[in-house]
């Protein structure tokens, strides 16, 4: 991955950090404060990223999952859009990714070849949505064991490193909000709102 992915892992956990330290919110405070999509104040570090980044999953499966198969071959045109992926392959980048930032967490080999989607054969619609669900489940099991203790643990690998685990945790929350959007754009441009924007009534203001 790109120093600019680096530098904009280490500014949201350099700004995260900054904010506990000038002002940690009281007990009271803490038990009381809500956040509008995802419930209660985080209770772990663990959850402090998972809770974000089920949302951001949930978001870009339910656009994977609003796009007609027949569409899954979709590549903008009219524009600069030589060479870009198709929403297929899109959908693939992304689970293959999940697999490689956790797997560089949990210090294994990543795969070789996300860049392209990886190597797995699944094609169609419904084998793409299977990896990704399985791709999200990973990252939520390897997530679960992020700590305080271990959270700036280094963490070496061609896709998020170097880096720390609460880091590339987060670096795999940026990379899926960075696809949603591209996706986002694409169901827009087959005149498919996003699932998201219908749930929550999203406007332009």
């Amino acid at each position: 991955m790109t120093r600019c992915w680096l530098l904009i892992c280490f500014m949201f956990v350099f700004t995260g950090l900054s904010l506990a330290q000038s002002g940690a919110p009281s007990k009271t405070t803490a038990k009381t404060t809500k956040r509008s999509f995802l419930g209660d104040v985080p209770r772990s570090m663990a959850a402090s990223v998972s809770e974000t980044l089920e949302f951001t999953e949930g978001s870009l499966l339910g656009v994977a999952e609003a796009m007609p198969e027949e569409k899954y071959n979709f590549v903008p045109k009219g524009g600069n859009f030589d060479g870009v992926r198709t929403f297929g392959e899109q959908v693939k980048h992304v689970a293959c990714a999940q697999f490689a930032f956790f797997n560089e967490f949990e210090g294994k080999q990543p795969p070789a070849d996300c860049e392209k989607g990886g190597h797995m054969p699944a094609k169609s619609k419904a084998e793409l949505i299977r990896y990704l669900k399985d791709s999200f489940d990973y990252g939520n099991r390897v997530l679960a064991g992020l700590t305080a203790a271990n959270a700036l643990d280094r963490v070496e690998g061609r896709y998020g490193g170097p880096n720390t685990k609460l880091g590339i945790s987060v670096l795999a929350v940026w990379h899926i909000t960075d696809h949603y959007g591209q996706l986002v754009e694409y169901l827009r441009m087959n005149g498919i709102v996003p699932p998201t924007t219908q749930k929550y009534g999203l406007k332009v203001r």
